[in-house]
């Protein structure tokens, strides 16, 4: 008997006919074989009914031949692509493709490409979902509807090459609102005193004279110098002392965006790295067993875990580690989000007994790196919790409190397999009514800092708690956003550009709804309950299409023009687009209408454009290599380089100066501290006075 089963990845196919015999054949999709065109709109609508015009791409015209071939050939099909709705609708157009139709024919699925797994796929098939197809279709008409009737409305507005996105214009406005804020942000200034008992215990007022300190109660140098006068003649001793456990539970095992959190944290991979990396330990690596998947599936919003793999974790941490690290009962998780796919399961390795050690014999760096951190994240949540003890010392005296307080790790439950950088901050053993000596007294200014930039991480974090997509779009929304040039990426942290601003104030002025977090994800939410059967998907597409191509329209004759370029009717002479007159901040400048794809620029006389040439402080030199420094200005205002930047790094926030430090011989600064010039130094602080 002959068997065809069809998956989307060739490396996929490879590794299931590993576990087959010679009675099956596996073959690739190599994704989607159907999909709307990419030259025109592609969607009729008659009365409130959307008619989607599927067409199999040129690119894969040859692999549905073979496939359409190999099926006739074949005494049964199996429809094996990944468990998601993306998944779910390549099964149903393969099908179509094939001349089969989709509900009948045997769809097959597994969390993990394993001999196991795939014989219980087998075994135990099932038609293919329609609910999930009506879902995912849905998901594909909105996002070509925005594409297509909104992105050239912006171009024609602002600039050519613009784009909007369901997702990815509310995901902007998110950076973009973060970057108003750090802007519009105001210092405010707070002082606070800290102390040092006994030489060695350093603690901080927290009450004076029967008023409550925090934060940001003093806030002036006269207040806080006058506290500090009262206090430093004051006798001090020990008031109370506290000690408390307290529990650091275990986190659950990795989902799709909290993986892509803790790997950039962690690792510093990109999400789009992240998940390319995950995709080849699901779809099959060399092991010491042979080649499989040794991770479960990677695009999950589940904390599930199936009960086998629960009970093969808690036998090797009683095995490995002993009892007092195994909880009595095993530990069971539940995801936040509410269109969670509950029947999925978390990502989790396939086969503990590929550990990481054993891995490291057959991964490639960045492969073991992943493949560790979801082993161990795994196996730390099915530990004990960790136990800390917290210390707490009162020091009172007439007319003030301080607090000192420290910890320790009593046991370290999961850490024995993640490691901890908390590092224990012993208390020394004092008792309540000791007195205690006050060896200093000092009062610190400080100012509140801005918010900070999104990373990529926060970023996805931020998007997953507003429930703004799902795990299969955070990575490729980041990536859509940066190759349209509407934020850079500078110490990963995420800076929207200013044509971001312009995209995102015409969008809340004229359409409100696609750059709004609540009605993004009030869509989302809508897709979840088509794809579980509760709304009809052209419902539900009718309602976001009448008003929205109404608005389009209204946009057309009212949204003024903000284009600040003028055709010159010249082509460019690197790809042969046309040539614009533009303004920027030095001046009018002719640049290609092709950018950011060509980056093309000459003066308007025709000349070469040359970069601005900044004045270098005269007598100073680079402490790196040797040459001028000059001054900058960034979004966060002014700052100083080396004039060899990017081949040499050096930068100060404060004026250089041509004055070595008496200390470590390095480069000296000017500037402000505590309304005095002083000099400090760039790299160990020294401070003198100016």
């Amino acid at each position: 008997m002959k068997n065809l089963i069809i998956v989307e990845s060739p490396t996929k196919a490879r590794t299931i006919e590993n576990f087959l015999g010679k009675d099956y054949t596996v073959i690739a999709s190599k994704g989607h074989i159907r999909d709307l065109p990419k030259s025109s709109f592609g969607i009729k609508i008659e009365g409130q009914e959307f008619i989607p015009e599927y067409r199999v791409s040129r690119d894969h015209s040859k692999v549905v031949k073979e496939i359409k071939d190999l099926a006739k050939k074949s005494d049964q099909v199996y429809i094996a692509t990944d468990e998601d709705r993306e998944g779910e609708a390549i099964g149903y157009h393969i099908a179509k493709a094939i001349g089969a139709d989709p509900t009948e024919v045997p769809r097959i699925v597994f969390h993990e490409i394993t001999k196991k797994a795939i014989d219980h796929s087998l075994k135990n098939p099932r038609k293919i979902d329609l609910d999930s197809v009506n879902a995912q279709q849905a998901r594909r008409l909105l996002d070509r509807i925005v594409g297509y009737k909104l992105s050239p409305l912006i171009a024609s507005k602002i600039q050519k090459g613009l784009s909007a996105g369901r997702v990815q214009s509310a995901a902007l406005k998110i950076v973009v609102d973060r970057e108003r804020e750090i802007k519009a942000f105001v210092p405010v200034e707070y002082w606070s005193l800290d102390a040092v008992f006994n030489k060695t215990i350093d603690s901080i007022l927290v009450e004076y004279q029967g008023e409550k300190i925090e934060k940001m109660t003093i806030s002036n140098e006269e207040r806080a110098k006058g506290i500090e006068s009262t206090l430093k003649n004051d006798s001090y001793k020990v008031e109370k002392i506290e000690k408390r456990q307290r529990k650091t539970s275990t986190n659950p095992p990795f989902m799709t965006s909290t993986l892509q959190q803790t790997a950039s944290s962690m690792l510093g991979f990109s999400p789009r790295k992240t998940m390319m990396v995950a995709q080849t330990l699901y779809e099959g690596v060399q092991t010491d067993q042979g080649t499989m998947g040794v991770i479960t599936y990677m695009r999950t919003d589940s904390l599930n875990i199936a009960q086998e793999a629960i009970d093969a974790a808690r036998d090797k941490i009683k095995n490995e580690f002993g009892d007092k690290y195994l909880p009595p009962k095993p530990k069971y998780y539940k995801s936040k989000s509410k269109g969670a796919q509950e029947a999925h399961e978390a990502i989790r390795p396939t086969i503990l007994s590929f550990t990481p050690q054993i891995a490291k014999g057959f991964l490639k760096p960045d492969e073991l790196k992943l493949y560790t951190l979801i082993y161990n994240r795994f196996i730390a949540s099915q530990m004990t919790d960790a136990i800390f003890e917290s210390q707490s010392i009162i020091f009172a005296s007439e007319n003030g409190k301080f607090r000192a307080t420290g910890r320790k790790l009593v046991f370290d439950g999961f850490y024995k397999v993640l490691g901890t950088s908390d590092k224990d901050k012993l208390l020394p053993n004092l008792e309540e009514g000791q007195e205690v000596e006050l060896s200093e007294l000092k009062a610190n200014q400080h100012f509140t800092e801005p918010p900070s930039r999104y990373s990529e991480a926060s970023l996805i974090k931020k998007l997953e708690s507003l429930e703004i997509g799902r795990p299969s779009t955070y990575a490729p929304t980041i990536s859509l956003l940066t190759s349209r040039n509407y934020i850079e990426i500078e110490k990963k942290q995420l800076i929207p550009t200013e044509i971001a601003f312009k995209v995102i104030e015409m969008l809340e002025q004229h359409f409100k709804d696609i750059v709004d977090s609540n009605f993004t994800a009030k869509l989302e939410e809508e897709l979840d309950e088509i794809a579980e059967g509760k709304k009809e998907w052209q419902k539900v597409l009718w309602e976001f299409y009448n008003p929205f191509i109404g608005e389009v329209e209204k946009g057309k004759k009212n949204i003024k023009s903000q284009k600040v370029a003028i055709p010159t009717g010249e082509k460019c002479p690197q790809c042969g687009e046309e040539l614009l007159k533009r303004k920027g901040r030095y001046g009018e400048f002719i640049a290609c209408s092709g950018f950011p794809k060509c980056k093309y620029t000459r003066n308007v006389d025709g000349t070469e454009k040359e970069k601005k040439v900044l004045p270098t402080l005269e007598g100073v030199a680079c402490p790196e290599c040797g040459g001028g420094i000059v001054e900058r200005k960034s979004r966060r205002g002014k700052f100083y380089g080396c004039a060899n930047y990017p081949k040499c790094k050096f930068i100060s926030t404060y004026k250089p100066v041509n004055k070595k430090c008496p200390e470590c011989g390095y480069m000296m600064a000017e500037r402000t501290f505590r309304k005095k010039d002083i000099f400090e130094c760039i790299k160990c602080k020294h401070r003198e006075d100016a």
